[in-house]
């Protein structure tokens, strides 16, 4: 059986979950009627300490309705440069809502107060009109680092200074609060747009909830009609979410302890390299630089041992602990992880060596 770490998006709905979406009561969420998304759309918006919520289908389109409610066509909104809004959400900003995006450097998917100022453009004529700035909490591509409470609240504080929305992008956020003790409405506190997925760690099928005023939110709703249109019976979906937020909260705490095993036992592998803040919640990123070989190299190797880890770019390796993988097949992965760095570290000493890929039966069982 393979341990899947790829993405806590491999997650599949457990028993629990589907029976609570069997039982579902529903109506048509078009008008008002789904009790069900309701009650969780409500639930969400008080965890956040928002005014109201709207249940949509990802986060990927929680980020752009949040965009397309907040700026318009010509604007510039400001985000870390390994985002998801920023890498892998198809330029909706600019296909969708005509927006540019202006990604500011970092290594761990942090920039500074400093940073931010920075880029905020001075009103001009001939320039973009700055319009929003996002913050992903927790930090996705760049290794599952957790935003400093206080960075969050000066940089709000600076974009509202300057006219600015302040984004969250919260695809993890409750992975961030169970590492921090911090509530989510800490975190969400000022800010004029937030969101919880469902759909990662907390196990769900599908879906996110976008909180904000009521104000926006009846925006959101205008452009989730524009983007689609309602979901009628979204109780079935809906309910998955409120079982999770009953049941898998604390699962969020295990899987960050995973991930934070995995990386105790791989930090001192031959050829590996992390940064400071790896391990922080249910994500760890690594390079494999040292030992020669390309990510995707190093992850199919991986893989032939029936662990899946995802390869990043040339070097970049992240693994994402989930539901679905107890500490048993953790520690089974950190295992794999340590021999696959073992070997190719010792084939890259020996001279005339391949470093394409490991033979099947390579390492122990």
């Amino acid at each position: 059986m393979t341990i899947d770490l790829f993405s806590d998006t491999q997650t599949r709905p457990t028993a629990g979950m589907r029976e609570a979406m069997a039982r579902a009561e529903v109506g048509d969420e078009q008008s008002g009627s789904d009790p069900t998304t309701n009650a969780l759309c409500e639930r969400v918006a008080a965890m956040l300490g928002m005014e109201d919520g709207v249940f949509m289908p990802s986060g990927t389109m929680c980020n752009l309705v949040s965009i397309l409610v907040q700026t318009r066509a010509g604007d510039e909104i400001i985000c870390d440069d390994q985002s998801h809004m920023y890498n892998t959400e198809a330029a909706g900003a600019a296909a969708i809502g005509g927006v540019s995006v202006k990604p500011l450097p970092t290594r761990v998917g942090l920039y500074s107060l400093a940073q931010a100022e920075a880029a905020i453009r001075v009103p001009q004529r001939t320039a973009p009109r700055s319009a929003l700035i996002s913050i992903e909490q927790t930090t996705s591509f760049s290794g599952g680092t957790v935003w400093d409470l206080g960075v969050m609240r000066a940089i709000r504080d600076l974009a509202h200074s300057k006219g600015i929305k302040a984004h969250i992008d919260g695809a993890r956020l409750l992975n961030a609060v169970v590492a921090t003790g911090i509530a989510a409405k800490d975190y969400a506190e000022g800010f004029d747009s937030a969101w919880i997925d469902l759909s990662k760690g907390l196990g769900c099928p599908v879906g996110a909830v976008l909180c904000g005023s009521r104000e926006f939110v009846v925006e959101a709703w205008r452009w989730k009609y524009r983007l689609g249109g309602a979901m009628r019976q979204s109780g079935v979906l809906a309910a998955a979410g409120l079982y999770a937020l009953d049941n898998h909260i604390e699962q969020l705490a295990e899987d960050n302890a995973n991930a934070h095993r995995i990386h105790e036992a791989i930090r001192n592998a031959p050829g590996l390299a992390f940064d400071e803040t790896a391990g922080q919640s249910n994500i760890l990123c690594f390079s494999v630089a040292g030992l020669g070989v390309t990510a995707a190299a190093f992850a199919e190797a991986c893989r032939k041992h029936d662990v899946r880890i995802r390869a990043i770019g040339r070097d970049q390796i992240r693994v994402t602990a989930n539901l679905d993988v107890d500490r048993a097949g953790s520690e089974r992965a950190a295992e794999v992880i340590l021999a696959t760095a073992s070997t190719f570290a010792s084939r890259a000493e020996t001279p005339h060596s391949s470093s394409a890929g490991l033979p099947a039966g390579s390492l122990a069982q």
